[in-house]
């Protein structure tokens, strides 16, 4: 009897450190905030979850189960849901207070030092693609202040949460939810057919991933091997997340040598504000018919050869600003649709060859 309970007591001992090492696993995987939402039931429990599920292994010749288990561990993130909503209505846009959050002394000098640790790969994307080395900086700089904001959400939680929950009182939840879906589709197929473990990756609220901050897609379409290790890995090597930004604006037709933007100014008397706007940043003026309505330009933006495109840049109650925005700009904006986005990325690359230069 003596050796039994002392068996069990020996047992209950196992079993304790194997929860507390449980624990303690967990609280790697799940930052403090999101500890709480991590113990909510498991999409194993919704059967119209595990329909979808099927759906995509079929459609993507995936291992039932391994899709199953995959999504069926996944949890709903409330908190992930809140962050995708819009701003309140009648939320001003502020360029400049936008502006001041990323060119900045502190992200300003960690772009001179990534700058100055990847000087090869830099180069080597510029001359390889076109893209110039100050934009692949401002990007990176932006998305993830060179790697040290990468994320610490499980990227499957946030893609099942935005997939089949994502929230009804946005504008355009069916479209949102929808696009969510094809990405944890591709985020599921990727990682099966590449070995690795969907459950682990952590990234931003919405799924993006890596220094870049690729979507799953973008991961899928544009990530390559840019340090020649045999490996794709956007999340450790500095020259793959380099490479890949880079390869990224050229499927997106960047054109080597052109500005993103010029300065521009206004006629009053002939200015045609509302045509001139009505694009969005869509390039479509010819510098000709773009001036006639009361665009003032100058210098080498007389000369531009291609389409222009009014970027209005709101400043909360102030006057906006405004550029001219080439087909270059517009590319920006297919990383993110966002003219301030943009503007941010071209200005911090700027301002970090400028302290880089100096140094």
């Amino acid at each position: 009897m003596q050796r039994c309970a002392a068996n069990l007591r020996h047992l209950q001992r196992i079993v304790v450190r194997t929860l507390l090492a449980t624990v303690v696993i967990a609280s790697a995987a799940y930052p403090a905030p999101l500890l709480a939402e991590s113990k909510r039931p498991a999409y194993a429990t919704r059967a119209d979850v595990m329909r979808e599920a099927d759906d995509i292994a079929e459609r993507r010749n995936l291992d039932r189960d391994w899709v199953r288990q995959a999504i069926g561990q996944a949890r709903y993130l409330p908190s992930v849901a809140k962050l995708v909503l819009p701003p309140p209505s009648g939320t001003p846009k502020n360029w400049r207070l936008y502006r001041s959050r990323f060119i900045e002394p502190l992200r300003i000098q960690a772009g001179v030092k990534f700058w100055q640790a990847n000087q090869q790969a830099l180069a080597r994307a510029e001359k390889e693609y076109g893209v110039p080395a100050d934009i692949i900086v401002g990007v990176i700089g932006v998305e993830t202040l060179y790697g040290q904001h990468t994320g610490k959400v499980r990227v499957i939680d946030a893609l099942t949460t935005l997939a089949f929950d994502f929230p009804a009182a946005h504008p355009r939840a069916g479209e949102r939810a929808s696009f969510f879906k094809r990405e944890l589709e591709q985020y599921l197929s990727h990682c099966q057919r590449a070995g690795i473990d969907p459950l682990r990756l952590l990234g931003s609220y919405a799924g993006a991933m890596g220094l870049p901050q690729f979507m799953p897609s973008s991961w899928v379409k544009y990530a390559i091997d840019f340090d020649g290790d045999g490996t794709v890995d956007i999340f450790n090597s500095p020259a793959d997340a380099i490479g890949s930004v880079a390869a990224y604006f050229k499927a997106f037709n960047w054109q080597s040598g052109m500005p993103t933007h010029y300065a521009v100014s206004f006629d009053a008397a002939k200015l045609d504000l509302d045509t001139l706007l009505a694009p969005d940043i869509l390039p479509t003026f010819s510098v000709t018919s773009f001036t006639a309505k009361g665009a003032v330009l100058e210098g080498d933006a007389l000369l531009h050869k291609g389409p222009l495109a009014l970027v209005e840049l709101q400043n909360g109650t102030a006057p906006p600003s405004y550029v001219a925005g080439t087909e270059n700009f517009y590319a920006i904006t297919r990383y993110n649709w966002s003219s301030y986005y943009a503007m941010a990325v071209i200005e911090l690359g700027r301002a970090v060859a400028v302290a880089n230069q100096a140094q």
